[in-house]
């Protein structure tokens, strides 16, 4: 085999390379020579185009890069804990983390493992936990914004990525974390839906192929669930007699969630169609045993809909149901109990949603007052 040194090189023909030691020499066309860097470290398959030779570009540079990657693995290694070989990868780690997240009862497990199954593993892979970097991150970012995704919904993704790097900081799989970043979100206005734009969602979702997404939609506006509360459902929780659902796993903690009339009686023609079920939305293949996303179906049902799937989100159904509570004219409090929400100051941005049920209240007001001025 012949020697990578510099009598090699200079004698090679435009078109030739030579390759040893993890390092390739390239005889460009126009007589040029190009050091690439190619190599294994920790199963990490590692390419770096080191440069040319008319910039500059040595073969004992090259040999200088591959010496520098090999000690930083080696220092990767020193770090990691007693009897392990080689850095941990994104999507093992991910694993782990939800595993131990669940023996320790770990809170909105299934929102994190659709975030991960779903996008987070997909885009990261096997990429060691300790090297994902700042970069990474924004092509993360790019890549949901070119997808149409919104700005919150990436926030709650890339925030469970922060947990399980803030856990591995905690746990010592790494020494240090990429700090993870932020979108602004746009909070100025709350989409709903008016009730001819809810009847059209709800013919549509009758009419799609997916049997799971009338049931999804009906949920969420009879109840305003939110997202994974309602594909979670198992049937032993839907009361219909006391028209509740309980939701042992909610965000603001285990609550009693009320129901419809009409959405009981829904609930209970479909109990005895999925007789002996265990969950209203089961999930094939699905670790956890019901299903954890409806996104495609949800944003088909949308379109066919007239509406605008980019406003029109799952998580709208949840902002129609609660708009409508208060347009009609329930009180705060009670709007609280019904949509879980942990503060009063949270449910208090629905009530600016429509000026009609407020102008309304204004003129029961001026009702009384006048009635109590004739009376004067």
């Amino acid at each position: 085999m012949t020697k990578l040194t510099r009598l090699a090189l200079r004698q090679l023909e435009p078109g030739q390379h030579l390759t040893a030691g993890g390092i390739r020499f390239d005889r460009l066309g126009n007589g040029d020579g190009r050091f690439t860097v190619e190599l294994m470290v920790d199963r990490v398959r590692i390419h770096r185009v080191v440069g040319l030779e008319s910039a500059g570009v040595t073969l004992t540079q090259a040999e200088q890069l591959i010496v520098q990657l090999r000690a930083d693995a080696r220092r990767e290694r020193f770090s990691l804990p007693a009897g392990r070989k080689v850095a941990r990868g994104f999507s093992a780690a991910a694993d782990q983390y939800l595993a131990r997240l669940q023996a320790s009862g770990g809170r909105n497990l299934d929102k994190k493992r659709q975030h991960f199954e779903q996008h987070l593993q997909p885009f990261l892979g096997d990429k060691p936990l300790s090297r994902i970097a700042a970069f990474d991150l924004q092509r993360y970012v790019k890549q949901r914004q070119g997808a149409g995704i919104a700005a919150g919904t990436i926030n709650r993704e890339l925030a469970t990525l922060s947990h399980l790097l803030h856990r591995a900081l905690e746990w010592g799989w790494i020494e240090r974390a990429v700090k993870v970043p932020r979108l602004r979100e746009d909070n100025r206005r709350l989409i709903y839906l008016t009730q001819e734009q809810i009847d059209r969602l709800l013919d549509a979702a009758r009419a799609d192929t997916c049997w799971a997404i009338y049931p999804f939609v009906m949920i969420g506006l009879h109840t305003a669930m939110r997202l994974m509360e309602i594909l979670a459902m198992r049937w032993e929780h839907v009361d219909l007699a006391r028209r509740v659902i309980h939701i042992p796993h909610a965000k603001a903690g285990a609550r009693d969630q009320p129901m419809t009339r009409e959405l009981a009686d829904y609930l209970a023609g479909l109990r005895a169609m999925m007789a002996g079920a265990v969950w209203l939305f089961p999930g094939e293949g699905s670790v956890s045993g019901h299903r954890i996303a409806i996104e495609k179906p949800f944003r088909r049902v949308v379109k066919a809909a007239g509406l605008n799937p980019r406003e029109v989100t799952r998580h709208t159904l949840r902002h129609t149901a609660i708009t409508h509570l208060v347009q009609a004219g329930v009180d705060l409090p009670t709007v609280q109990r019904i949509s879980g929400h942990k503060t009063l100051a949270m449910v208090a941005r629905y009530s600016h949603q429509s000026g009609e049920h407020i102008g309304a209240a204004m003129d029961r007001l001026s009702e009384r007052v006048t009635q109590e001025l004739r009376r004067a």
